[in-house]
């Protein structure tokens, strides 16, 4: 590898490899100046650990959280930095860079810390070409298979942030470690272990990944046998990553108020809502907001023609484009769209037994996403079917996705739960009703069209329930009839494009979550079960 300055090293901060410490050298003859100026910080520096972030590296809504929520945190003096790990699609992004850290031995592998930023995002990255430099995805490979080894990639993440949290970069310590999932989830758990006392902030995005693995990796993840315990990482008899971190968290955040209170029970807790009901006074939820910069259809470059609320005819030149992208046939019925993993959870299993409701009465569906091989079967075996009324591709490429929401007339998410949903906001900014079962997130972002708000004129899309391929059925009838009145579907594409989901609001209460946590203060039981339930 060439390096952009000339380097030297000195051996530092040698630790008892027999806890799978760390043997770690740091660069001292960087030739472009110091890193860290004095007085370029913010008031609140924050250390973010995540296993993706967009623009860089994304499956799914939680690289869109990492990649939006530190440029919304700036006006309120808190300066973020990304820890994530150097996947291909990360390192030719960011280049060549010289190491700030060269750990020796992180968990058996050597891996180089580097510094970059790409636009508004400050970044670590943690370079170990053996356990990242794969075919695949960050979380399976080319197959679609899990890598074998995810505990150990991510532990080793987990370990470097815990690492950074704890001054191994001299001159920068962060006032807060964020932490997300399970991937990251352990950084709290080595953190306690090496007595760094920094709050965390852990986010559950999806309480359904949990990262459960045998118990009899633990030495190899550096740890403890005491770590072994009820109140860590202890999960029926194996190790549950994000149980340790909601364990040994400072603050929990789930990424909406109706599902913090969905996963305290048994149903939507996934086996930890007992340990969520123990740490209750500390779980909050705050709903994600989305980048409205990039997703704004006055402004998209990634779609052919550029529309506001007050020219929404102009829409029909994407909806055009949209059905030859797909290949589809042009006619005047709705365009249903779903975007998104295609997994028993999204209810993506339901819209292919509900598609004929669609198809026959004139409209079509585009399917864009990936997940379980059955479902993107039986989605793919639905579309045969219906050539030229229904398309199915199986992947993600961003451009296309807009492109999908500018173009279609609706999206449909029935979903079986969801933690928050980030595709129904960028439906409405984009005038595409939304169709979403009545659950989590998408509970509190929808105002369902009945005829009170039809009246009142709030309505944004249409939420059904209960969860099931009936319920499914009778709103996409629901849509279908309100798409029939021309005048009726244009109020709801108009409320909907004039709600406001940016990361605004949703910011200011991390930040409020951030300082009290740095002042030493705690939430009430009293306030944070208000703010909970």
């Amino acid at each position: 590898m060439t390096f952009n300055a000339p380097v030297t090293f000195e051996q530092a901060g040698f630790r008892d490899k027999a806890r799978g410490a760390i043997v770690a050298r740091k660069n001292v003859g960087r030739t472009s100046g110091q890193l860290f100026r004095k007085g370029e910080m913010q008031s609140m520096r924050v250390l973010s650990v995540t296993s993706e972030v967009f623009p860089l590296i994304k499956t799914g809504g939680l690289a869109d959280v990492t990649g939006s929520l530190p440029k919304a945190l700036l006006p309120f003096g808190i300066e973020t930095t990304t820890l994530v790990p150097g996947y291909p699609a990360v390192m030719r992004e960011i280049g060549n860079h010289v190491p700030l850290l060269v750990f020796e031995d992180l968990l058996g592998e050597r891996a180089s810390l580097l510094h970059s930023k790409v636009g508004d995002l400050d970044l670590f990255v943690l370079d170990i070409p053996t356990l990242y430099d794969r075919p695949g995805g960050p979380y399976v490979d080319a197959s679609g298979n899990d890598h074998a080894d995810n505990w150990k990639r991510f532990a080793a993440l987990s370990l470097a942030g815990a690492e950074i949290a704890g001054g191994i970069l001299p001159g920068w310590l962060p006032d807060i470690v964020h932490t997300h999932d399970w991937q990251s989830a352990l950084t709290s758990v080595y953190m306690r272990e090496k007595g760094c006392k920094t709050p965390v902030v852990l986010t559950i995005h999806n309480l359904a990944f949990q990262g459960q693995y045998a118990a009899d990796l633990l030495p190899f993840m550096g740890l403890p046998a005491s770590t072994m315990s009820m109140d860590c990482l202890e999960y029926f008899g194996d190790i549950s990553t994000l149980k340790g971190g909601l364990q040994t968290a400072d603050a929990i955040i789930t990424v909406s108020p109706t599902y913090a209170r969905e996963i305290l029970t048994p149903r939507f807790g996934m086996g930890l809502d007992g340990v969520l009901n123990e740490r209750v006074t500390i779980l909050r939820g705050i709903v994600n907001g989305i980048d409205m910069d990039i997703w704004d259809p006055a402004t998209d470059e990634h779609i052919p023609q550029t529309y506001d609320s007050t020219s929404l005819r102009r829409k029909r030149a994407n909806r055009n484009a949209l059905l030859d992208h797909f290949d589809l046939d042009r006619g005047d019925g709705p365009i249903f769209s779903a975007v998104s993993r295609l997994t028993w959870q999204k209810g993506m299993d339901m819209l292919a037994d509900t598609a004929d409701e669609v198809i026959f009465k004139g409209g079509r569906i585009i399917v864009f996403g990936q997940g379980d091989h059955d479902i993107e079967q039986k989605l793919l075996e639905t579309a045969a079917r219906f050539p030229g009324r229904m398309a199915v591709h199986i992947g993600y490429g961003e451009p296309t996705a807009h492109l999908i929401h500018a173009g279609s007339d609706a999206i449909v998410q029935p979903s079986r739960f969801e933690p928050c949903g980030l595709t129904q906001l960028y439906a409405l900014r984009y005038g595409c009703v939304p169709v979403v079962s009545r659950t989590g997130g998408l509970s509190e972002t929808i105002i369902d069209a009945n005829d009170a708000a039809i009246s009142a004129r709030v309505a944004t899309g249409f939420q059904f329930h209960p969860v099931n391929t009936d319920g499914l059925r009778l709103a996409l009838r629901r849509t279908l009839d309100a798409y029939a009145d021309p005048r009726s579907w244009a109020r709801l594409q108009n409320q909907g494009m004039k709600t406001k989901f940016s990361w605004e609001r949703s910011a200011e209460q991390y930040a409020n979550v951030y300082n009290s946590l740095v002042r030493g203060t705690t939430t009430s039981d009293n306030n944070t079960r208000r703010q909970v339930y």
